[in-house]
């Protein structure tokens, strides 16, 4: 069973880099063909995807927030993180991290989510 957990600050000041990471157990993450994703949800919208790194290390992005994503992994922890820059308070929201067997497919497993809030 594939578990994923993010982990990181509730509280990012305007201005900050958000940083998120998600520890991914009872699978690797370089295994074909799958997809971890980065998906938020602010509150009152749906779902929103910012990005997502592949198996093999190659990264997508949002047009929206490629300016200022950044997903990167380390295998040795079996994890992968995300930044976000310039934060203001639009960017509170909900982040999950996900995994899905592509860009544009549903997701199989996905993390709990854990709140942002963007505050001075």
């Amino acid at each position: 069973q594939v578990q994923l957990q993010e982990s990181g600050p509730g509280l990012v000041k305007p201005s900050q880099t958000l940083s998120l990471a998600c520890t991914v157990s009872g699978g690797s993450i370089t295994t074909v063909p799958h997809y971890w994703a980065w998906i938020r949800q602010p509150p009152g919208k749906g779902l929103e995807w910012m990005g997502a790194i592949t198996y093999s290390g190659i990264t997508h992005y949002s047009p929206s927030l490629k300016s200022r994503t950044s997903i990167s992994r380390d295998t040795f922890k079996n994890q992968f993180t995300l930044q976000l820059t310039s934060v203001t308070p639009e960017d509170t929201a909900v982040y999950f991290c996900a995994r899905s067997r592509g860009l544009g497919t549903t997701y199989d497993y996905r993390g709990q989510g854990t709140q942002v809030t963007v505050s001075s």
